[in-house]
């Protein structure tokens, strides 16, 4: 891949970034952060974006993600391979499976846990997907906790000249899914043929695209898997896959109604609301337990930052 910080080889027209995740290694299953990123916040609402895997756990092994809290956002999850428990603050006690979407809205606050259940532990097993999180506008980040859960066959797709697309929430390419949204956004799993071609949606503000697998080819640039894009506004852009063919994340939406403050789990207009949430949860204020679970994480020590300042996570 071209070297974009040498002036000799600038930004293809069209796209504003190129993000690398960073990755992390959690016992053997690899976990990529593309945002939030040091060049890059958030695209539209998306404020968080992880590739889970691909990779496989041996027979007892699983995922196993504690009890913890969230406020000012929605999560979302969606699977390429395998599956995972969820359970929530709500009483929600429901598998996910590759193609549903689990869409957890915290809003003034929720806790959650994410684990292998016990059946799929008895022989090895493999996972892959993305966990991402919206924030949610001023208007609804202190709205009551809620869950919804899609299953695959509800989301609409499209299937045409080498792009199979499904969908996941808001809407694009003269489809809408029936996952609700609180903000104007679009985020579809595509899988192209070798040379077929998809275009963006050109009426989003913020738009990005994550190679999950193969490559792209934009504006005579090559972009191979592990790397989001991020497209200028206005501009009319299609990805075309390579001699491999291609599956990406398309994702974006309006610019949100003002920056935003992070820590840990917690996304929130206000620097003072997400002090509280820490206090909250250190001194086991937050009064959510999750049915069937008995243990949690505690809170971490790290800073709150703003949109902008750098990651929280970094």
């Amino acid at each position: 891949m071209s070297n974009f910080a040498d002036p000799a080889n600038p930004m293809p027209a069209g796209i504003e970034t190129v993000i690398l995740p960073r990755s992390h290694d959690i016992g053997g299953f690899e976990v990529r952060r593309a945002l939030p990123a040091r060049e890059r916040q958030m695209v539209g609402p998306f404020i968080f974006f992880d590739q889970m895997g691909p990779g496989e756990f041996l027979t007892g092994q699983g995922v196993d993600v504690r009890p913890h809290p969230h406020i000012g956002l929605s999560t979302v999850t969606y699977l390429f391979e395998g599956e995972i428990l969820h359970r929530d603050s709500l009483g929600t006690e429901l598998p996910i499976a590759p193609g549903d979407v689990n869409w957890m809205t915290a809003g003034q606050g929720i806790v959650h846990s994410e684990r292998t259940a016990a059946p799929r532990r008895v022989a090895p097993h493999r996972l892959s997907g993305i966990q991402s999180w919206v924030a949610l506008p001023k208007s609804h980040e202190e709205t009551a906790p809620a869950f919804v859960h899609h299953g695959s066959a509800t989301l609409p797709t499209l299937d045409a000249e080498g792009v199979k697309l499904r969908l996941v929430a808001g809407q694009g390419w003269g489809l809408a899914s029936p996952v609700v949204t609180p903000s104007e956004l679009f985020y579809a799993d595509a899988v192209l043929a070798p040379g077929a071609q998809v275009p963006l949606p050109d009426q989003q503000e913020e738009r990005g695209a994550y190679v999950f697998s193969g490559s792209v080819e934009v504006a005579g640039q090559i972009f191979t898997a592990g790397r989001m894009l991020v497209f200028r506004a206005g501009d009319r852009m299609s990805l075309r896959a390579g001699p491999e063919g291609a599956r990406l994340l398309l994702l974006g939406g309006a610019s949100m109604d003002g920056p935003r403050y992070l820590f840990w789990n917690f996304v929130s207009s206000s620097r003072d609301r997400i002090e509280q949430a820490k206090a909250d949860w250190a001194r086991d204020r937050f009064g959510m337990p999750v049915p069937g679970e008995t243990e949690w994480i505690p809170l971490p020590e790290r800073k709150v930052v703003r949109a902008g300042e750098g990651s929280p996570t970094s």
